[in-house]
């Protein structure tokens, strides 16, 4: 059986949507905190466990029997995700799971600038010391966050940062489907697995992506990180999550968010999304 956690959030919710195109909703089963929430699953005969990382309790009875087990990482950016990561791999060893698969990312290193990026290379060391087998599926930075992290250019016409460098930037939906893929393969993931797009373009290289994809000539603006870091607070933006982002900013400058990998159009059997494909969405 495959266990999939967080299935009501879009990054699972549509991994276990691509399971249901691959297997038998009755070797599927769906953890979420609130059952409620995932009665479209139920709907389908997906068995709906109550789970929840803050309770350990809740824990083991949502992980039994899983060959499988999906797990997501916490997004509550105030929250130890790394005790809660750890509660849910102790967990799945005390009642057997064969392996865990979790969602971090690509990038993840304990001298990251980014504390969410030390965050997954602290839980993918409690899963090398678990002694279950497992897989760290590196995801490439999200494409959609571009909306907000290149800021406003549609209004503006210029992208302003407050420091700049490569990042692959990579479609959800495809990390998505991948993961799907790789959930329902008979080959072996071990370890850290980056699925990134093809290329890693710089936010300089975005504002003529906005460019070409707008008509207009959409500038580009390096600016003082403290500088940026107060037009933030001043936009409403707490000063702890404009230092979070600001961090997000600096580890692609040091190269963290570089690496490109062909293995997600493997999967895919296609070219994976790009960062044009995201930039021409529509404005939310």
């Amino acid at each position: 059986m495959i266990v999939v956690t967080g299935a009501t959030g879009a990054l699972n919710g549509a991994t276990a949507d691509h399971l249901l195109q691959r297997v038998p909703a009755g070797d599927l089963a769906v953890v979420t905190r609130d059952v409620a929430k995932a009665a479209r699953f139920a709907d389908l005969g997906v068995e709906v466990r109550q789970g929840d990382y803050a309770r350990p309790a809740t824990l083991p009875d949502a992980f039994r029997g899983a060959d499988k087990l999906l797990l997501v990482s916490s997004n509550d950016p105030n929250a130890d995700a790394v005790s809660l990561h750890r509660a849910a791999i102790e967990a799945a060893v005390e009642v057997g799971v064969g392996r865990i698969f979790y969602t971090s990312h690509q990038g993840a290193g304990a001298d990251s600038p980014m504390v969410t990026s030390r965050g997954h290379a602290a839980t993918e060391q409690v899963l090398a010391e678990s002694g279950v087998a497992w897989t760290a599926l590196r995801n490439g930075f999200y494409a959609h966050s571009l909306k907000w992290l290149a800021g406003p250019w549609r209004e503006t016409g210029v992208i302003t940062v407050p420091a700049d460098g490569p990042i692959s930037w990579t479609a959800r939906e495809d990390a998505a489907e991948a993961a799907a893929i790789i959930l329902t393969s008979d080959r072996t993931f071990d370890g850290p697995t980056v699925l990134t797009a093809g290329a890693a373009p710089t936010f300089h290289d975005i504002a003529a992506i906005a460019s070409d994809l707008s008509g207009r000539k959409i500038d580009y603006d390096v600016v003082d990180p403290e500088e940026w870091v107060a037009a933030q607070v001043q936009q409403g933006n707490t000063e702890f999550m404009a230092r979070l982002l600001l961090s997000m900013y600096q580890a692609a400058e040091k190269g963290y968010f570089s690496e490109v990998d062909p293995l997600l159009g493997q999967l895919l059997a296609r070219e994976p999304r790009s960062a044009r494909d995201a930039l021409a969405q529509p404005a939310a």
